[in-house]
């Protein structure tokens, strides 16, 4: 008999109720289903264990979906990823635990539960009665301390490895040193003999085992004993074995042949000095590995000058809410989100673009807490405190994706699951082969294989060879302005051959501007543009917002009289005494204004995907304007890089196909989807999946939310909507195309990462399990010492830390002070004012 308690969302009558009773009723093994409206919960009673998947899944069927709860919980004592298994598993036992994924990098594991049927400190006390203690995480602001206790633990192993060094070192020379000095291992036997020389390494290796060693013991046994044997377990037999024979061959020779009676006292302490190093140079790799999160945090400012009562006091960010007004002086980092209210200056905003150039702020515009003030002092208004910030959600979205567990991990977990209980067998077997078949002394020879084997298979380097470069390039990926948003987007990237773009605020600027002009004779620039702007001024239309951007902005202009906007036509007015007229062609034809040579200007425009508007002062045509939403500087060079990638490159638009067609030409796009309206862009990337090709897709705007969540991979630019950017697997924080070449990048460069990492974890284990086992000695005499085990042991995880290190040097592909090719249909320069 078992009790499943549940919080249940969309119930909002009696009749909802009973459809979730009788749903639940429905399922095999229940025998109870008890629903209460004003709690929003379920008691579900079952006759034998609850089918907790079966139990979420009718749910979801029914549309009353059990709320759940996600919690990441730091956990210790893991080395490698037998111990990452044990974790997940020991968690994924806990009834109403949905999900449970450990990440030995980091050493935090991320758990989905019920809510109502798990609580944090069971998870907690779970965890900790496997034998990893684990605790709740603090706020976000107690990652720093996570780091300084990656520091001080590493500092704790320098401190018990160089201990044990010391002590190993007369024991190495006592024993070892006759084969670099020939006439040493005489002296010894002529001064104070080779029986107390083995005493004396009995007791230094005595105080290294049960010294700095003790942590291998302490683990390893409970471990074993529990039948959940780790790496620690394999350290802990192998060094035993080799202490023990050493043990009763200094005390109790006679148990032994006389020709197999030899100490390895040196091999137990130099095992227990090596893994020492190795653990404190992972420790040191690993505290790296979360540099990146460690950097986003300490760009959080720790308080503020806030306007209250009347006058401005320093607060802590924590008492900061929305609404307050935040003054911040030149060089400051500001706090929290906000609005400028007052003030104009400069901000730098490359902590959240990779952007180095400052961008100006001044009444009305946006700023990002995290990022640093310039030169001017502004005010601004609180709008996110807290959580609700972009850089804590910034923070959020990087320790999701470190956390994350790609497809490609499940073969490693599949291979680690049974590895440490495969190789304990094979060490068995080793030794059994050696004392069967292995000439004389046969038992030393089996004692020396059987404990290279152990120590030379541990798989510490499986379990970090994911993570890790997980964790570094999502890290490195975020101070280039790319989020992965979800973690698995890191590999599918690599699966995508089709990249469709969203043309309106992707491709292009995503507002009208005017971009070209063509004057008749005689006629001057600035006074026409002027005449215009004037009449245009009166009116609501975006284009007429364009040609006064382009006017400056309404600075020096003439008022425009008699004003009037001609439906479908376009709008006229008096500037200066002079009737001034503005519109489609078919205005000027309606007028019966002449174009002369303007009319193939205009039909040029068109054809080129432009909006040609016509002007006419006092009856006579003036000039022909050409309006459009220019393409983005950048599109062009980013376009070329994708093709460079090998991708083929689609548009999705709403805009006339000869529109689309014309920016396609100059963009060099290989597929136009045109005149699509917006619930029609699902369909359209269904199109473009011809032949089961993997798309992504690139957008920004509310509309594109369906698009990004139906794609195989969805990318919002990070200019876009809360709703886009919530769709998404991978967010960028630049306005430009140019991070979705990031972002394909380093997706290439992090799964090469890992491909190398587990190519060296799997080959080195694969290579020398069978050295250490002895089959190279009936051909070449050659046996693999432990000592030599343990050294290539720890080498192999530190080169997969240092391998996945690389990745903290990767820089963009395309840079800012590269040239991109020239600008298609970039706005005018304004016209000075007068």
């Amino acid at each position: 008999m078992s009790t499943l308690n549940l919080s249940v969302e969309g119930m909002s009558c009696a009749s909802c109720v009973g459809r979730v009773e009788r749903t639940l009723g429905a399922l095999p093994g229940v025998e109870k289903a008890a629903v209460n409206l004003a709690s929003e919960s379920a008691r579900v009673d079952f006759a034998e264990q609850a089918d907790i998947a079966a139990v979420t899944e009718a749910l979801e069927k029914a549309g009353y979906p059990a709320r759940t709860g996600e919690l990441t919980l730091r956990v210790e004592n893991m080395s490698c990823a037998s111990c990452v298994g044990r974790v997940e598993r020991a968690l994924a036992k806990v009834p109403g635990v949905l999900e449970a994924s450990v990440n030995l990098a980091s050493e935090t594991a991320r758990v989905r539960y019920l809510e109502g049927q798990v609580t944090p400190d069971l998870l907690v006390r779970t965890a900790t009665e496997a034998g990893y203690p684990a605790s709740l995480p603090e706020a976000a602001s107690a990652a720093p301390e996570a780091g300084a206790r990656k520091e001080a633990e590493a500092a704790e192993l320098r401190r018990l490895t160089f201990i044990a060094g010391a002590l190993t070192l007369p024991v190495f020379l006592l024993e070892m040193g006759g084969h670099a000095f020939p006439g040493l291992h005489a002296l010894i036997g002529n001064t104070i003999g080779h029986q107390a020389s083995w005493v004396i390494q009995f007791v230094l290796t005595s105080l290294v085992i049960f010294g700095p060693g003790r942590r291998f013991y302490l683990k390893g046994y409970p471990a074993l004993f529990r039948g959940a044997p780790d790496m620690n377990s394999l350290v802990a037999i192998g060094t035993s074995a080799a202490y023990g024979y050493s043990v009763i061959a200094t005390f109790l020779p006679s148990v032994l042949p006389a020709e197999t009676r030899a100490v390895y006292f040196e091999a137990a302490a130099v095992i227990v000095v090596l893994i020492l190093l190795g653990r404190w140079l992972e420790a040191r790799a690993k505290g790296r590995t979360g540099q990146a999160i460690r950097k986003l945090i300490g760009l959080q400012a720790k308080s503020a000058m806030v306007e209250r009562g009347g006058e401005t006091i320093e607060l802590p960010i924590e008492q900061i809410v929305v609404g307050d007004v935040i003054r911040v002086r030149p060089g400051e980092r500001i706090a929290v989100d906000g609005e400028v209210v007052s003030g104009a200056s400069y901000v730098d905003e490359s902590m959240l673009t990779g952007e180095p150039i400052p961008v100006g702020k001044e009444a009305g515009d946006t700023v990002v807490g995290g990022t640093v003030n310039g030169t001017g002092t502004i005010s601004f208004r609180a709008t996110k405190v807290g959580a609700d910030t972009m850089l804590a959600q910034i923070i959020r979205m990087v320790e999701e994706a470190q956390g994350a567990k790609l497809p490609i991990q499940g073969l490693v977990d599949r291979i680690t699951m049974w590895f440490v209980p495969a190789v304990m067998t094979l060490a068995a077997l080793t030794v059994l082969v050696w004392l069967l078949f292995g000439p004389d002394p046969a038992l030393t020879y089996a004692l020396v294989a059987g404990v290279a084997v152990l120590i030379i298979a541990c798989p510490c380097a499986m379990g970090l060879a994911t993570p890790t470069s997980i964790m570094v390039g999502t890290g490195r990926a975020a101070e280039l302005g790319v989020l992965f948003r979800k973690g698995d987007a890191l590999q599918g990237l690599q699966d995508v051959g089709v990249v469709a773009l969203d043309k309106t605020g992707t491709i292009t600027l995503g507002k009208p501007a005017l971009t070209d002009i063509e004057l008749a004779p005689g006629r001057d620039r600035d006074a026409t543009l002027r005449s215009v702007a004037a009449v245009e001024a009166s009116s609501e239309h975006p284009v007429a917002k364009a040609i006064l951007e382009a006017a400056g902005n309404g600075a020096g202009l003439s008022e425009a009289e008699d004003f009037a906007s001609i439906t479908g036509f376009g709008v006229r007015g008096k500037v200066d005494g002079k009737d001034v007229l503005v519109g489609a062609r078919r205005l000027m034809e309606r007028e019966g204004i002449a174009l002369g040579e303007l009319a193939a200007t205009g039909a040029a425009y068109a054809a080129a995907g432009k909006t040609p508007l016509f002007a006419a002062v006092d009856g006579e045509i003036a000039a022909v304007f050409a309006v459009s939403d220019p393409v983005k500087p950048t599109s062009r060079m980013a376009i070329d890089a994708l093709h460079a990638l090998g991708l083929q490159v689609a548009m999705i638009t709403g805009d006339a196909k000869a529109t689309a067609d014309a920016i396609a030409r100059e963009l060099g796009i290989d597929h136009v989807v045109a005149e699509v309206l917006p619930d029609g862009k699902v369909a359209a990337l269904d199109a473009l999946r011809d032949g089961g090709r993997k798309l992504a897709f690139v957008g920004d705007g509310i509309n594109d939310a369906p698009a990004l969540a139906h794609a195989d991979i969805g990318i919002a630019i990070g200019t876009g909507t809360d709703v886009a950017i919530e769709s998404a697997d991978v967010v960028l924080m630049t306005g430009d195309l140019r991070g979705v070449v990031n972002a394909f990048d380093i997706s290439a460069r992090t799964m090469r990462n890992i491909r190398q990492n587990l190519g060296w974890a799997f080959g080195y284990n694969t290579a020398l399990i069978p050295v250490a086992a002895g089959v190279l000695y009936p051909a070449f005499g050659i046996l693999l010492s432990p000592v030599l085990a343990a050294g290539a042991m720890a080498l192999s995880s530190v080169f997969v830390l240092s391998n996945a290190l690389r990745l903290r040097f990767v820089e963009p592909v395309l840079r800012d002070d590269e040239a991109p090719r020239a600008p298609i249909g970039q706005p005018l320069s304004p016209a000075p004012a007068e």
